[in-house]
């Protein structure tokens, strides 16, 4: 008996692991897949590469804009309702995005609803396996496991999107994310919430107001680049003053002894600040780099959408290689190390794109810099997560989910919005070349971020600390 209840105590958490990474593979395929379909979805729906690109960005941004609310609510309502509702939104906007007879539905199914949904569920998924996996070990392997599903979806979306939209249409790719997140609510029906909802938390409405409106504005101002200067320039402004309004007003109700949005005392901690940045600009180099590459496959060379998602198979096979040792390399190496040396493998990648590209007209010129930016990738994405997340206690938990994946997405944002403000301005060899060697910036930039990180940080993350919260709050 004894034997039989430890197999099936062992049995629920891989069943809940299951659950959350296959979540957060499926958000992270609907952020790149479609980057393969512009040319099917401009013919379609009578649009231009500029509306496709909108719509991915917007989603993108929704994410990013609603993803520290999404964080918090997991407190007042339950990790796990929040996760099963998110899971039903996102099945509703994908269908929406299935059947949409234009441009506008489109934006209402997949940039709004799925990015609604994703909000509420991706905060649980890092709070449930944090909470579920004390140990740090056992943490860092199943943060292994759903970063490298994340991974995998990010650069798995293009050659999967590629396929059902050859095969059967753009359209299809949509309910094949509504089936797959069918059997997500299946598998989550055994998924346990460690920590009871507490009804009685307070929200803090007008910070979510402010913090969703500041995201939105600063995204604009990028997508607007490519229209008129000054227009960029009031919209950057505009949400540089509501974001610091925002962190004005959490100081405020914090100092009066009430509960913001987010706690200002999140920042105070320097190894996560660091963990954060090198968080946006990872993901900012991946879909930056997708986007640049399908549009530049699509529009200038005129790939079709299962030709352009093979060439993304060498950034597959590289993320699936480096993530799925996760486990393995954190007991070896310290997060810093590397962080560090996945930024410069993404970098040397980028390199590789730009030189091999101008020099050979075959698609497998492609190849060895999208397998360097998925091994690169895979090298950094776990430990950064894993830097970030252990920092802090259960009580912030919430918090802090929530602020990591905004944080992510809207490194994914404004990796699309830089690329395809760049390639939308003039879809030539030169527009690619200035778009990659960008992310090749920002790149340094995550390498730089990298570096300020603590040599003597342990090589797996420290347990979750259990002691009241730090920063004044009971939970």
């Amino acid at each position: 008996m004894a034997e039989q209840a430890a197999r099936q105590g062992a049995a629920g958490p891989r069943r809940a692991l299951a659950a959350l990474a296959l979540a957060q593979f499926i958000c992270s395929f609907a952020g790149s897949n479609m980057n393969v379909m512009i040319n099917d979805i401009s013919e379609d729906l009578d649009t231009t590469v500029q509306g496709v690109q909108v719509v991915i960005t917007v989603f993108l941004v929704v994410m990013a804009a609603l993803m520290i609310p999404g964080g918090k609510l997991t407190d007042r309502y339950g990790r796990k309702r929040c996760f099963l509702t998110g899971l039903a939104v996102y099945a509703i906007g994908a269908l929406l995005s299935a059947a949409a007879p234009g441009l506008g539905v489109l934006i209402l199914g997949n940039s709004i609803l799925e990015g609604i949904g994703t909000a509420l569920l991706i905060p649980p998924v890092y709070i449930l396996t944090t909470l579920l996996y004390p140990d740090g070990t056992a943490r860092a392997r199943a943060f292994g496991i759903i970063m490298a599903m994340g991974g995998v979806g990010a650069a798995t979306g293009p050659l999967i999107g590629g396929l059902i939209t050859t095969g059967i249409s753009w359209r299809a790719a949509f309910v094949f994310q509504a089936l797959v997140i069918a059997v997500i609510i299946v598998l989550s029906r055994r998924v346990g919430d460690p920590l009871p909802p507490d009804p009685g938390r307070s929200f803090d409405v007008v910070g979510a107001v402010l913090s969703a409106v500041g995201l939105v504005l600063v995204v604009m101002g990028i997508l607007a680049a490519d229209n008129a200067l000054w227009l960029t320039v009031t919209l950057l402004a505009l949400g540089a003053a509501v974001l610091a309004l925002f962190f004005h007003s959490a100081r405020i109700k914090e100092a009066s002894g009430g509960e913001p949005l987010l706690s200002v005392g999140l920042f105070r901690d320097r190894v996560s600040n660091l963990g954060l940045a090198t968080q946006n600009i990872q993901w900012l180099l991946l879909m930056g780099t997708s986007f640049t590459v399908a549009a530049y496959l699509q529009t200038v060379r005129h790939y079709d959408a299962i030709r352009t998602g093979v060439v993304f198979t060498a950034a597959t096979l590289g993320l699936l290689v480096t993530s799925l040792s996760a486990e393995r390399l954190a007991g070896r190496r310290a997060p810093r190390t590397l962080i560090m040396a996945g930024f410069f493998v993404c970098d040397v990648g980028v390199a590789a794109l730009i030189a091999l590209v101008a020099a050979f007209s075959t698609a497998w010129a492609f190849v060895p810099g999208l397998l360097l930016i998925g091994l690169g990738l895979g090298l950094m994405l776990t430990p950064s997560v894993n830097v970030v997340q252990s920092q802090f206690p259960e009580q912030l938990q919430g918090e802090i989910s929530g602020l990591s994946r905004s944080v992510s997405n809207l490194g994914s944002s404004f990796g699309t919005a830089i690329a395809g403000t760049i390639l939308v301005s003039g879809l030539t060899k030169g527009a690619y070349a200035a778009a990659m060697i960008t992310l090749a910036v920002v790149g340094l930039a995550g390498l730089a971020a990298a570096a300020r990180l603590p040599r003597t940080q342990g090589a797996s993350p420290a347990p979750v600390r259990r002691s009241p919260d730090v920063y004044g709050h009971q939970g």
